[in-house]
């Protein structure tokens, strides 16, 4: 069956870019000398305000604080002035923060301002919003300032308060345990009406906020995420790679974290089942599985339970209908991601095994499996997983699911073993297997994702023999769209043990289809594997580099193309950086003029070598000097 050219909507999930939140609108100027008359602070005792009551900021107030902000932004980092205004603005803050909180370009400023605060003005303003938690928390601009007064904390837990800040004010607690009582108590009020802030599309963020910030464990992917609606592939996406930051946070943390999660135990039908309640439990599994592992797998155990014991499904376990299901599918995504392999292995035996043929061909639960491949570290699930998924890897190709084979090829790479055996059935797959001139174009096709009369616009008859490779019509074709699927496979065969075939179908691109392979968002990440993986040797990768020669301007005139460029660069010996540095040199005014390509002709010191040639040579030999030395080091 030939497979047809796979768009990325079909293939496989999009990973959207992460978009900064909270970037405030710039003001003109400073403001002027002499503070502004203070707009009327908010009621005071009014906890949750209506939401058409909440105080109203006026334009003069807006006015000060977007000057304020740009004033800060221009004010050198430190210093006395810095401090003074920095005081001030917050004090302004303190009295205006819920008004602030409550407005959508305040809201940004005021995220802005927090992120310049000291601890003990944080402390108060943070001592306002908390008061009025309900309100702000469900409020879709307030629920941003809440997020963002509690990420302080990694900064402030980190830099101890000096001694004559604390003793301003004698007889009051040390700002860092009023700062600890103010998040636990935010965490205690969550906690009495866990299930509706959970369930509430804005509350739902502040716990998971706050779950990272009890566990000392903040989430790329909430970090990164959008606040605007996210398409089910794209919320899937982020949980594959997660790399958390960990900073310390008190004992008192860790129990609260522990006392907030199994509050998810009370009313888990409604954590599986509810899309928005579901982020929360996916958030606290990351976290605990970090944190408090043994508490993890005890989540986990009871997931797996209770959807266990439903209702039988027709065709197996009752757990099966719940990994066709979009909202408690993803939610069997993280359990997979954060089993120990002794659970893993037994889940798979009894719920999995004799069902991934089935699950590949769904096109919800494809996703489940996904994660399940990724979470295979052991040769002993490895080995049942690929016997029952190998013979379908064509059909789950045909069928749209190519994220499935990238995983199995990833699980393999990981693992490493069948290595041989899954790349024979990727080009039989990719129908490239035989005749075997055939196997040299393996790169364009698993780039692409397309099989290989596709890609080359060949009319077979199915029974038909397969024709040979031409060496003319490949070399004349320009290389196709690069998939980050397809730029996902290839890494994962470049880092392989025996990568030859991969490097050998490299090596017979022509310059201009390796260049654009290097200018390819995606494809750029295929030369990034072939430079780093250990299983490259040094011969190898100097037979494929060499194709671009003549192509560097081009490279360092490109956006990726030229971090490619920088890349080879750092690993290039001194001979092999001359001749980069002299084809560059040819087109220098073109080079300094581009965009990419300055950046690139100071990183080569293109200037020194065009006119001081052995002054460019001896710094260029203590570069290499010290990188040997560096990586004799790294060797030991």
């Amino acid at each position: 069956m030939a497979l047809g050219p796979r768009s990325p909507h079909k293939a496989g999930r999009r990973f959207p870019p992460g978009s900064k939140r909270g970037r405030g609108a710039k003001g003109s100027g400073r403001p002027a000398s002499g503070r502004q008359r203070q707009p009327s602070a908010p009621p005071e005792g009014r906890s949750e305000p209506a939401v058409d009551a909440h105080p109203h900021l006026s334009p003069e107030a807006l006015g000060y604080f977007r000057r304020a902000l740009t004033s800060l932004k221009e004010a050198p980092e430190t210093g006395e002035e810095r401090d003074l205004m920095v005081h001030n603005v917050l004090k302004e803050v303190e009295a205006q923060a819920l008004a602030l909180a409550a407005n959508r370009t305040g809201s940004e400023m005021l995220q802005e301002l927090l992120g310049f605060s000291p601890l003990r003005p944080l402390c108060r303003v943070l001592a306002v919003l908390c008061s009025n938690l309900r309100f702000l928390a469900c409020h879709r601009c307030g629920v941003h300032v809440l997020e963002s007064a509690l990420l302080q904390l990694p900064r402030l837990l980190g830099n101890p308060v000096e001694e004559e800040e604390v003793e301003e004010e004698d007889g009051k607690d040390h700002p860092l345990d009023t700062l600890k009582e103010l998040v636990l108590g935010l965490a205690s009020e969550v906690c009495d009406d866990f299930l509706f802030y959970c369930g509430d599309t804005h509350g739902s963020f502040v716990v998971r906020t706050l779950l990272q910030v009890l566990g000392g464990t903040l989430l790329e992917s909430e970090r990164a995420r959008p606040r605007s609606s996210q398409s089910p592939e794209a919320r899937r996406a982020p949980t594959r790679e997660c790399k958390p930051a960990a900073f310390e946070v008190p004992e008192s943390f860790l129990n609260c974290l522990q006392d907030m999660s199994s509050c998810f135990l009370k009313d888990i039908a409604v954590f599986i089942t509810d899309k928005i309640s579901s982020f929360c439990f996916q958030v606290a599994l990351q976290i605990l599985h970090h944190k408090l592992p043994r508490f993890c797998a005890h989540l986990c155990n009871a997931v797996i339970d209770y959807l266990s014991n439903r209702s039988s499904s027709a065709d197996g376990s009752p757990l099966l209908l719940f990994l066709r299901d979009q909202t408690s599918s993803r939610l069997l995504e993280q359990v997979l991601l954060v089993l120990e392999p002794p659970r893993l292995q037994s889940l798979f035996e009894d719920h999995f095994q004799g069902k991934l043929q089935t699950l590949a061909a769904h096109p919800i639960a494809n996703f489940p499996l996904q994660r399940l491949l990724d979470a295979i570290t052991t040769p002993e699930l490895l080995s049942p997983v690929f016997e029952e998924l190998s013979p379908a890897l064509e059909a789950v190709l045909a069928q749209g699911h190519p994220g499935v084979v990238i995983a199995l090829v990833g699980a393999c790479r990981r693992v490493g073993t069948h290595q041989a055996q899954v790349l024979q059935l990727l080009l039989e797959a990719f129908h490239c297997a035989e005749p075997s001139s055939r196997r040299v174009a393996c790169v364009p096709l698993f780039a692409t994702l397309m099989a290989y009369e596709v890609y080359y616009g060949l009319a077979e008859e199915e029974g038909s023999v397969p024709v040979e490779h031409e060496v003319e019509m490949a070399t004349a074709r320009a290389l196709g769209e690069v998939t980050v699927l397809g730029s996902l496979l290839l890494q994962h065969l470049l880092h392989f043990s025996s990568p030859g075939l991969v490097l050998q179908s490299l090596g017979a691109l022509t310059g201009p289809q390796l260049l654009t392979l290097a200018q390819s968002p995606a494809g750029s990440h295929v030369l990034d594997a072939v430079l780093t993986s250990p299983s490259v040797t040094r011969k190898q990768r100097r037979r494929v580099l060499k194709t671009l020669k003549g192509q560097y301007v081009a490279l360092a005139c490109s956006r990726h193309g030229s971090r490619v460029l920088d890349a080879i660069w750092g690993g290039a010996t001194l001979g092999a950086r001359k001749e980069i540095a002299a084809e560059l040199g040819e087109r220098d005014r073109e080079l300094i003029k581009d965009p990419f390509g300055h950046h690139v002709a100071r990183n080569v010191a293109l200037t020194t070598f065009l006119k001081r040639r052995e002054a460019w040579e001896q710094q260029q030999g203590a570069v290499a000097k010290r990188r040997r030395i560096l990586n004799s080091i790294l060797e030991d």
